[in-house]
């Protein structure tokens, strides 16, 4: 089932623009408007698609991959998906459109604002599974360090049993200095009818998930482990502790 914006606990994607300018001085009106836009793409093989620290894949390796479009302005959309073994209820696949804006608050401070939806196309059951989530996020830097405090607010909808859902989470990323080496740590609260807790068939629904890894990137490529945990009952492939790799590439 979150960023490029959907990596949270996926994969860690660098984005990597592709600019759709021509050189400045030969550019025509309409070609001054199409260079305030870019592109990216994103494709990347994980042995465990983690959302939140709950499996979407079984314990299994899924591929995934995503598109974005920005404008300079901040407004951006894009989609993301993955394979996933979601049974009847929600197939094998899960794409997810969203769209936002994104900007700078100061040098060191930036927000992003948007809203996304979770799709199931595969479903075999004709239950209606798709669901919407705003989200909102302040990110900061000091020298290679980073932070990210977020939020996303499922309302209350039929495909989440008429019950709403809150995650709060924050990341934090450190660079080695000189290396291609970064450090990362994750840490989540759900509060509603998604806690890993009531997913897993207990009546508790607040729960943390966590993760902590590392990733080295060369190019247009990074390979990332992570040892990810929820709170509640372990159910193997599911909601049990796992060391997730992920190789992704962004173009």
């Amino acid at each position: 089932m979150l960023t490029s914006f959907r990596g949270l606990m996926a994969a860690s994607l660098a984005m990597a623009s592709i600019s759709l300018a021509t050189p400045a001085m030969a550019q025509s009106e309409d070609e001054a408007a199409s260079s305030s836009i870019t592109a990216s793409a994103n494709v990347a093989l994980t042995t465990d698609y983690r959302f939140r620290g709950i499996s979407q894949s079984g314990g299994d390796p899924a591929l995934q991959g995503g598109f974005d479009v920005a404008h300079d302005s901040g407004f951006y959309v894009g989609t993301w998906a993955s394979s996933i073994k979601g049974g009847p209820s929600y197939g094998d696949l899960e794409l997810d459109i969203y769209a936002g804006w994104s900007g700078n608050l100061t040098e060191a401070v930036s927000v992003d604002l948007g809203v996304l939806y979770y799709i199931y196309p595969t479903e075999d059951l004709g239950l209606d599974t798709d669901y919407w989530e705003p989200y909102a996020s302040v990110s900061t830097t000091l020298g290679p360090a980073a932070a990210t405090f977020g939020v996303a607010y499922a309302p209350k909808q039929d495909s989440l049993s008429g019950q709403d859902n809150l995650y709060l989470y924050t990341d934090l990323g450190f660079g080695i200095p000189n290396t291609p080496i970064s450090l990362n740590g994750h840490l989540g609260y759900t509060d509603g009818v998604l806690a890993p807790p009531f997913v897993a068939g207990t009546l508790d629904d607040t729960g943390f998930d966590w993760s902590l890894g590392a990733s080295v990137a060369k190019g247009n490529f990074e390979l990332g482990v992570a040892y990810v945990g929820v709170e509640g009952p372990s159910i193997d492939g599911y909601t049990d502790d796992a060391i997730v790799a992920t190789l992704s590439a962004s173009f």
